[in-house]
Order: C-alpha cells, then structure tokens, then sequence
C-alpha cells in the first residue's frame, strides 16, 4: 500500500508546483504526447495510471506513450538497459471472503477489491523494441474533435462569454468559438464541459455530495479537467489550461489533501468518462467492423 500512498503524494507535490510555478497541473505538461497505453496489448492505462505515467514521462523527458514490464520486453525481443529504473503503477485484483451470519449459519461470499501494484519501464528505456511512433493514434486532428462534440448528442449553444454546463436545462453553454485565442483553447473548453454533461443522473450519475459534502463541486472540477485531459490526449490536441486554473487549483488540493483516495476516485471517474464519451463517437460502421 506504501506504493499507492506515495504515487498519490507525488501528484499533488506536482499539482501544487504546477500552481506555484504559474503553469497548469501535471496533465497539461506530459513530454509524451497521448495517452500511455502497453505495447504488447495496445491498451490504454486508466485511471490514476495515467496521471503516474504522465508524471514519470514528463519528469525522465521520454519521447513515447508506449510503457510494458520487463517480461513484455523480452517478449517483444528488447531488453531493459541496465540501471533503468520502474515505474510502479496500480491494479484492483479482487479477493474473495467468505463470511458467516452468526444468526442463520449461512455462509456468503463477496469480492473486496484489493489495490495492487506492478513494475512497468517507458520504450525510451528499453533497447531492441520495435518502432512506436503512431501505434495507436486513431484520431487525429481539429475534425475529430469536432465529431466528438456532434456525435455526443449533447445539447449545445454558443454565445456570450461564459462556458457552463446547466444540470436543469440538460444542456452546455459555449462562447462563440472566434472569441477563443485559437481552436485547442475552443476545444479544451468544450470537452471540460462535456465532462460535466456526462455526470447527468440519465447518464453516469455522478454524485458526491455524501462523500465531499461542500467541497463536492470542486472534486467534480477536478473530474471535468482530467476527463477532457484524457480525451484531448486520445484526439492529439495539445492540452490547454482553463482561465481561472489557479483557483481551481487552490480548491482540488483542499480535497485531495482531505482524503488521500480521492485523487484514485478522481482519475477513475475521468476514465470512466472518456470511455463514455469515446463510445458515443464511435460509428456504427466502425462498431460492425
């Protein structure tokens, strides 16, 4: 568990020196571009594994978002250079236990997720691998930001100067799109918001008022900024700041020092959403295939 308490430390050490150095948190300044996936399975990592992975690729300077453990290297007919060092990502592994009702004799069992971690080493730090660049890019560009917004089916409108989410109306508020400095600012923007659309009781009911109490809308920010991180990392848009980012800041130390799990929560939630929102693009065609 020391792992998990220490990856979680060292995110928020590098949200709080983002915000003292006037620069966004860590997921806006990944030197790997994309989202860190596996090279043998090609899947993306979820969850708080991103923000790890993000984290470690920016602090070392690697070039790709292709991670694998030292057994998939060999596999792959690379090695691990010597002295190179892991990064300790996390699992939940379910564990079985029975228990007895001391009223009735009748034995139950249940699954208790149980956090477990395991070594995996950047392809920057292996020799022999096959080549990564654009393995699994496959969005690319503006227009498929654009179909992301469209084929969501959220209610949009683009006027005034204030971006919101409206819970009552269903619906999300844009400026116009030429009031932005340029098109990743429009887009960062959006897919915060689309974020929030997401947490609808129709859709992916999300509520955390019994947990967070007052400090729920700030856990629910921090939620939308990772979200739209994540996509944006799928599509290749580079990452944008929000305007008012140090005081959101300031707001999601409040809560992820109050409880040391809710940066797992956050991250977990965000993939969640990506994973919603990267469905809804999909296309029936690209669903037969």
């Amino acid at each position: 568990m020391s792992r998990e308490i220490g990856a979680g430390a060292k995110i928020i050490e590098a949200i709080e020196a983002g915000e003292t150095k006037g620069k966004g948190p860590l997921w806006n300044g990944q030197g790997a571009t994309g989202l860190p996936y596996n090279m043998t399975s090609k899947r993306a990592y979820s969850g708080v594994n991103v923000l790890v992975l993000w984290l470690t690729a920016d602090a070392k300077g690697y070039s790709t978002p292709a991670w694998l453990t030292y057994k998939q290297a060999t596999e792959l007919g690379g090695t691990v250079r010597k002295g190179e060092k892991a990064t300790h990502i996390v699992y939940f592994k379910p564990l079985e236990r029975q228990e007895t009702d001391h009223a009735t004799g009748e034995v139950t069992t249940r699954e208790i997720p149980m956090l477990r971690s395991y070594a995996v080493f950047n392809a920057d730090q292996c020799d022999g691998l096959p080549a990564t660049q654009g393995e699994r890019q496959a969005f690319n560009g503006i227009e498929a930001a654009d179909s992301i917004l469209c084929n969501s089916g959220a209610a949009w409108e683009e006027r005034g100067t204030k971006a919101f989410y409206s819970p009552v109306l269903d619906k999300i508020f844009m400026p116009d799109r030429d009031r932005f400095a340029k098109p990743e600012s429009f887009y960062a923007v959006a897919l915060h918001e689309l974020t929030h659309w997401t947490g609808h009781s129709t859709r992916l009911a999300r509520d955390f008022s019994g947990r967070f109490g007052t400090e729920s809308y700030a856990f629910e920010e921090l939620i939308a900024e990772l979200g739209s991180a994540f996509i944006g990392a799928d599509l290749g848009i580079t990452p944008e700041t929000l305007p008012d980012h140090t005081s959101y800041v300031a707001s999601w130390l409040k809560v992820l020092k109050g409880d040391k799990k809710a940066i797992f929560t956050a991250a977990s939630q965000a993939s969640k959403t990506h994973d919603y929102i990267m469905a809804l693009a999909t296309t029936d065609e690209e669903q037969a295939a």
